[in-house]
């Protein structure tokens, strides 16, 4: 049992290739800028001059320590220098371990014709990974990992591309260039893997489609990629009527499904919630297979 408890936190820690390190979204089209600094002022209507919201998600709802995270986001647009910026402040807390900070992003706009922009953008994150070491003490006893620091602080950044329409978007963006080590264990036993920040790379596109005067669809993708682990794709489609309310289906290969609705009060004040089914890695035969997420948004009108 204690060797079991060891190497499920050493993974936790590390992440050393085997999952994502940095926290996705449900609603990810709704929240842009979580993945592709270059999102920061690029409204997806163009009477919106920036928005504040935030996010709300808890995974394997039935088990305890699932992963909680809480997203608060903002974006804004500055349009006397072409520009936008925006950032947002994480919780991200898995079992005894903890991810906390906030990252901050700045994105030059290019107008081209037709309403359409291209935008670079560029991020700096600030975050802690912790530790509970009084959680693990009573299962590992005094293991050389418990002598370890019990947080660490770390500096990352990214760099994002993007090309907006009113009715188009497409981006990529690249996350933890810096690669940072986490190094949480001091002891002299040697280790087949170190801790460290990967990169993440980010692929995302949505269309709007205007099936009439009072009917949206918006289909959309993300692509997740970071060496060792598998390449993670979600794509769906959002349907909206009349500005008031939306409802939405996707599919997260080698996970499940998603499905989502929210509504709209007055244009500005905007409500979601998503439930994920897993068929993997936790069957839907098994408790804990879902997760929720709680989505709110306020928009700045111009």
């Amino acid at each position: 049992m204690k060797k079991y408890i060891l190497t499920t936190v050493i993974a936790l820690i590390a992440a050393a290739g085997n999952a994502q390190q940095l926290q996705t979204s449900s609603h990810y089209d709704l929240q842009g800028i979580l993945h592709n600094p270059s999102i920061a002022g690029v409204q997806q209507s163009p009477s919106v001059k920036g928005m504040l919201g935030g996010s709300y998600r808890q995974q394997w709802s039935g088990i305890s320590g699932s992963p909680r995270t809480l997203n608060l986001v903002g974006s804004f647009k500055l349009e006397d220098l072409k520009a936008g910026i925006g950032g947002y402040i994480f919780s991200d807390k898995t079992g005894p371990t903890s991810r906390t900070g906030i990252d901050l992003a700045f994105a030059k706009h290019i107008p081209l014709n037709n309403d359409a922009v291209f935008s670079l953008g560029i991020d700096a994150r600030m975050q802690q990974y912790a530790v509970d070491m009084e959680k693990l003490s009573e299962s590992l006893g005094n293991d050389p990992l418990l002598a370890g620091n019990d947080n660490k602080f770390k500096f990352d950044a990214g760099f994002g591309i993007s090309f907006t329409t009113p009715k188009f978007q497409i981006g990529a963006a690249v996350s933890q260039l810096v690669q940072s080590k986490l190094d949480f264990y001091k002891g002299d036993l040697n280790r087949s893997a170190e801790g460290r920040l990967y990169r993440h790379y980010y692929l995302h596109s949505h269309y709007k489609w205007n099936v009439d005067d009072a009917t949206t669809i918006t289909p959309h993708v993300l692509g997740i990629y970071l060496p060792n682990a598998p390449f993670e794709f979600t794509g769906g489609a959002r349907v909206e009527h009349r500005e008031l309310f939306w409802w939405g289906v996707g599919y997260r290969i080698r996970q499940g499904w998603l499905l989502n609705a929210g509504i709209h009060f007055m244009k500005k004040f905007s409500v979601g919630y998503s439930y994920d089914i897993y068929n993997a890695p936790i069957s839907e035969f098994n408790a804990g297979h879902s997760a929720h997420e709680v989505l709110l948004r306020f928009n700045f009108l111009k």
